[in-house]
């Protein structure tokens, strides 16, 4: 059986562990995880962009939780939460918790470096005109915020869609285990089926994410990053030739 044939079998699109099926609790899991990353990052990134304190300790929590082995990790947490649980939350619960602690650090570090690269002049004229902090903050610093916040939340949502196969590992359904599955059987096209559903998955992610930012960013932000990415980098100078290093030493 090749990929073609996988994508036109009938039985391959119905019932719980069909194509439907596994996208959904692929869907499910990345959802509950993002929706607890968002809860988690975006306080205390808005709190550390305003107030400054705690940028060193979150930037070295950040970069440790990005090293931390996903795998490992699951297979750790499980193991300790299945003698508390003897249902499936055993094994939900742990890939909940390696979803989490893998999407936190691009929106924690998009939303606290958003805040502070706010315009000055444009919070000095707030503060200027009279706004409080809480204004300055919800006018001001936020919406100038919102697109590293955004690429913050895309790139953990594609983090998290990519890494959620994980939760085949232990007995769970999503499109990983179209992976896993196809491994054990020896089943090839079942393997790469699996992963073209997930790349696809991500995929329209990126271009909701895309669309979404064309909605809900002021036109005057996307300007500022489109001129910002087209800037040519200033001309570096050039060390003197030989020949005139030697006319200037000669006179």
């Amino acid at each position: 059986m090749n990929i073609f044939d996988f994508f036109t079998q009938p039985a391959n699109w119905v019932g719980s562990e069909g194509i439907p099926g596994a996208i959904g609790l692929h869907l499910m899991y990345s959802g509950i995880s993002l929706l607890i990353a968002l809860a988690i990052a975006v306080p205390l990134g808005v709190y550390v962009g305003y107030t400054g304190r705690g940028e060193a300790v979150v930037a070295g929590l950040a970069n440790a939780l990005r090293a931390l082995p996903t795998l490992g990790l699951l297979i750790l947490v499980v193991m300790i939460l299945a003698p508390v649980f003897g249902s499936s939350l055993a094994f939900v619960l742990p890939t909940i918790v390696v979803l989490v602690l893998l999407a936190v650090p691009p929106i924690l570090t998009g939303t606290y470096s958003g805040i502070q690269a706010a315009d000055p002049d444009a919070v000095g004229a707030a503060r200027g005109m009279g706004y409080t902090k809480a204004q300055i903050l919800w006018h001001i610093q936020l919406p100038c915020a919102l697109p590293l916040l955004l690429s913050g939340i895309r790139g953990a949502t594609l983090q998290i869609v990519s890494t959620a196969t994980v939760a085949a590992y232990v007995g769970l359904g999503g499109l990983g285990r179209f992976i896993i599955d196809g491994r054990a059987q020896g089943d090839y096209s079942k393997m790469a089926a699996g992963a073209i559903l997930v790349a696809l998955l991500a995929l329209v992610l990126e271009l909701a994410f895309i669309a979404i930012g064309r909605l809900v960013i002021s036109p005057g932000l996307q300007r500022t990053t489109r001129r910002s990415r087209k800037t040519p980098a200033p001309p570096q100078p050039q060390p003197p030739a030989p020949a005139q290093v030697l006319a200037s030493s000669a006179t």
